[in-house]
């Protein structure tokens, strides 16, 4: 271990010498190797009071693992024994999709979304636990929903909280990612709330989707997931950034062009047998970041995986991945 901590600490110092626009020729590290029940997609991981890792990803009833070291993970069944009812009005099969975790006021909070694909009749739910274990969470109806006749799809949900207030981005293509305020004690949406827009793409059909905010400094971070997912192998998935000294924006990237037109710094893309990485998430871990995603691994038929490295922070303050 201190051999591998001493390299992580040397890389996080070369970087942190680096300019932020001199990305160009980055070579994109490998996920750390993990064991065990490795196929996920869209992950939320988190490292639980009692001592666990927990990842909940999109599919079966929000799917589970568990895991004593954040490496050997084990199959853990689901969220849920079985779908809340209302799913079904959004999606026929009751398949939800890219879970969010968080913890606050002695409870973990944990959102998802259910939809169709190709669609933005969606909703946002939330449940909460006081264990964040799966089999225990009480499901507590919608949190947000989109419509046809909105300009934005209410899937990727993602929590932050800022100056005292609660915040939920989301999106997926529809005019790319927003944000709406939450009431902190139901954690639904406040009724009238505004819409914020924090990113988008120039054209149709702005393939921008699955925000995740993280607070570092005296900045808001935003990442999300630009191009195409779930082609295997040929995904085109990509994790892209940007930030603002405001939770609702505006967030540019480090050459100053704002996110609602094209921007984002690249943090990482597909090499080697890692393709399309994307549907991210941020946990903290023993004092450090982590960021955790899926890939698609080129060499198993182009499987989604957990991908999971360290994030460290150059001098400037921009995320890197290591």
């Amino acid at each position: 271990m201190k051999p591998l901590r001493l390299a992580a600490t040397l890389t996080a110092a070369l970087l942190a010498l680096l300019p932020t626009t001199a990305r160009a020729d980055v070579t994109y590290p490998d996920p750390r190797p993990i064991t065990g029940q490795q196929i996920i997609h869209d992950p939320a991981v988190r490292h639980l009071k009692n001592g666990l890792y927990v990842a909940y990803s999109t599919g079966g009833v929000i799917g589970a693992r568990l895991s004593r070291d954040g490496r050997q993970w084990d199959d853990a069944g689901n969220a849920f024994a079985e779908p809340p009812r209302w799913w079904y009005a959004y999606n026929d099969t009751a398949d939800p999709w890219a879970p969010d975790l968080s913890y606050r006021d002695g409870r973990y909070w944990l959102y998802y979304a259910v939809s169709s694909w190709g669609g933005n009749h969606s909703a946002i739910g939330v449940a909460t636990s006081r264990s964040g274990l799966p089999g225990t969470w009480t499901d507590h109806g919608t949190a947000f929903t989109s419509e046809t006749t909105d300009p934005y799809n209410a899937i990727d949900p993602a929590i932050v909280r800022a100056d005292g207030r609660l915040w939920m981005a989301f999106g997926s293509y529809w005019t790319g990612i927003r944000m709406v305020e939450l009431n902190p004690k139901t954690g639904k949406a406040l009724p009238g709330a505004p819409v914020h827009h924090l990113a988008t793409r120039p054209d149709a059909p702005y393939a921008v989707e699955g925000p995740y905010v993280v607070r570092h400094g005296r900045y808001y971070y935003l990442f999300a997931s630009y191009d195409a997912c779930c082609a295997g192998a040929n995904s085109t998935y990509k994790i892209r950034v940007g930030r603002s000294t405001s939770v609702t924006g505006p967030y540019t990237d480090s050459t100053g062009t704002p996110m609602l037109q094209g921007g984002g710094d690249l943090l990482l893309s597909g090499h080697g047998r890692y393709a399309g990485p994307g549907g991210q998430s941020v946990f903290r871990d023993h004092g450090e970041d982590w960021l955790a995603y899926h890939y698609y691994d080129a060499q198993d038929n182009g499987t989604p995986k957990l991908g999971i490295n360290k994030l460290g922070w150059t001098k400037d303050g921009w995320p890197a991945v290591l």
